[in-house]
C-alpha cells in the first residue's frame, strides 16, 4: 500500500482502543466489534478490521455484527482505516454502502518541541464528576450523555489527565490527556462556542502535552475530522502531521435509493 506503513498504523489503533474503552468488545476473526450502550459515538460502535486478508465469510459475518448492534439498539457501521485493505472497500462499493465522516489521525514527536516546554502547568483534575460536568459546558452536551462519558473515563487503564481552563470562573477550554508509556493521545478536545479564537485550545493542549512528556510521554496522537478546518489549522500550527485516514460505512435505507 503507498501512504503509512501498517504496523505504525496498527499502534495507533491499539492505543486508541486502549484510551477510548468500548463497554462491550468482541472479536470476530481479525474485525474488532466496538459496542457501547451507554453513548452514541461511532468510534465506540463500530466494526474495526485489522487485517487486510481476513476476507472469509463476508455476509455472513456482516449479518452477524448487523444483529449484534440491533441489539443494543444502533445502527450498523464498520470503521475503514488501512487495515481494512481496498478489498473489503470494494465490497461496501459493491453493496453501496454510504461513505460519511472521515477522519485523519495526526501525531507530534514532543523531543525538541519548544512550545510544550515553554507552556504553563496545568495540574489536571482529579474529580470526574467535576470535569464532566465543565466538558459538558464547553461542548454543549446533551445531559443523557454524562453517565456514559463517566463510565468511558472510568474504564480507562492508562494515566488520564483531566484538563480544564476557565476564564472568570467559566470553563471555556478543555481536553482528556491519555499517556499510555511514550504516547499521549489527546480527546474531547473543545472550546466553548462563544471564546473560539482566543487562544484557550491551545494552551489547554500545550499544558497537557507538558504534562504528559514530563511523565514519559515522547509522541502526541490526535483524531480529528478531516473536515475541520479551524482545528486542522491549529494542530498542524502546533506540528502535528497526518499518519493516516479513516472513514465510516452504513448500509444504505432503500428508502433512500
Amino acid at each position: 500500500m503507498t501512504g503509512p506503513e501498517l504496523p505504525l498504523v496498527r499502534r495507533f489503533e491499539a492505543a486508541g482502543f486502549r484510551a477510548w474503552p468500548a463497554a462491550s468488545v468482541h472479536y470476530d476473526g481479525t474485525w474488532v466489534v466496538r459496542l457501547t450502550a451507554g453513548h452514541p459515538a461511532k468510534r465506540l460502535n463500530s466494526v474495526n478490521p485489522l487485517d487486510p486478508g481476513d476476507l472469509t465469510g463476508l455476509n455472513e459475518r456482516v449479518g452477524r455484527a448487523s444483529r449484534r448492534f440491533e441489539a443494543y439498539g444502533r445502527p450498523l457501521t464498520f470503521r475503514l482505516t488501512p487495515l481494512s485493505g481496498d478489498r473489503l472497500q470494494a465490497y461496501f462499493d459493491e453493496q453501496r454502502w454510504s461513505v460519511f465522516d472521515e477522519s485523519l489521525v495526526m501525531r507530534l514527536p514532543l523531543a525538541g518541541t519548544a512550545a510544550v516546554d515553554a507552556a504553563i502547568d496545568h495540574i489536571p483534575l482529579k474529580d470526574i464528576s467535576r470535569f464532566i460536568g465543565a466538558a459538558m459546558k464547553v461542548h454543549h452536551f446533551e445531559p443523557t450523555l454524562r453517565p456514559g462519558l463517566s463510565e468511558i473515563i472510568g474504564a480507562i487503564r492508562a494515566e488520564v489527565g483531566l484538563f480544564v481552563l476557565e476564564d472568570g470562573g467559566e470553563p471555556v477550554s478543555s481536553l482528556i490527556c491519555v499517556q499510555d508509556g511514550e504516547l499521549a493521545g489527546l480527546f474531547e478536545i473543545g472550546t466553548a462556542a462563544a471564546r473560539r479564537g482566543n487562544g484557550y485550545a491551545r494552551r489547554t493542549i500545550l499544558s497537557a502535552l507538558k504534562w504528559a512528556k514530563l511523565r514519559g510521554a515522547r509522541q502526541a496522537w490526535l483524531q480529528v475530522g478531516a473536515d475541520n478546518e479551524p482545528a486542522l489549522g491549529l494542530y498542524r500550527s502546533l506540528g502535528f502531521q497526518d499518519v493516516y485516514r479513516y472513514h465510516y460505512r452504513q448500509p444504505r435505507n432503500p428508502t433512500d435509493e
